[in-house]
């Protein structure tokens, strides 16, 4: 089985609980420009009260994360995530905007992912004598199978192992719940349907 298959098939049962651990409320992967354009489309408020609205506008009006630290973080949910012959990546999904948005929506989270970004650029300059975005995608990989399998990880990689799981359930979260998710999982959800009336044996049945 393929890695992004195994993903797949834990995203099924796992997405729901990560959501409700990162708190997300805002549309999961979505840009500024997306999620304008899709305010157009809806009520304003759209199922939130009027104080929910008007923070979730300033939160999406902020920064966070410097570009060096998004071009990392784009890299990283490729690399967990990468586009397939049925979906794209991670990043085409729009993951790196959502773990933007759940830095600012949930502070808690800010220094575990800036401390793990930190340690991810220390630990590439150390080794390969540049930063993360820099170095080659092998090189990469190396750090990565250092820090992705908790059990096999050293305990010099355990701040990485940790940031590096966080990365994995937020990408996961990101990607699994917009609408490129939805198809690559195969999940349709409530579908429209024309009824056509009780059948007639039924009708038949009860004297009708």
């Amino acid at each position: 089985m393929k890695r992004r298959d195994v993903l797949k098939n834990i995203a099924l049962t796992s997405v729901g609980v990560a959501t409700a651990a990162t708190g997300a409320k805002a549309d999961p992967a979505l840009n500024e420009e997306e999620l304008s354009a899709k305010k157009k489309k809806k009520s304003p408020l759209a199922g939130r009260t009027q104080a929910e609205a008007d923070r979730d506008a300033k939160l999406l009006s902020e920064t966070f994360f410097t570009p060096a630290e998004m071009a990392t973080i784009t890299i990283l949910c490729d690399i967990i995530l990468p586009a397939d012959a049925t979906s794209g990546s991670a990043s085409q999904a729009g993951v790196p905007a959502f773990i933007e948005f759940i830095a600012k929506d949930m502070p808690q989270q800010q220094t575990p992912l800036r401390g793990g970004l930190m340690w991810l650029e220390n630990q590439s300059r150390k080794r390969f004598g540049a930063g993360f975005a820099a170095i080659s995608p092998a090189q990469r990989i190396q750090i990565v199978e250092d820090i992705a399998y908790p059990e096999k990880a050293t305990p010099a990689m355990k701040q990485g192992t940790a940031f590096f799981n966080l990365m994995r359930d937020l990408t996961m979260t990101g990607f699994y719940t917009t609408e490129m998710g939805f198809k690559d999982l195969g999940y349709i959800g409530n579908q429209p349907n024309v009824w056509q009336g009780v059948p007639e044996e039924v009708l038949k049945q009860f004297g009708f």
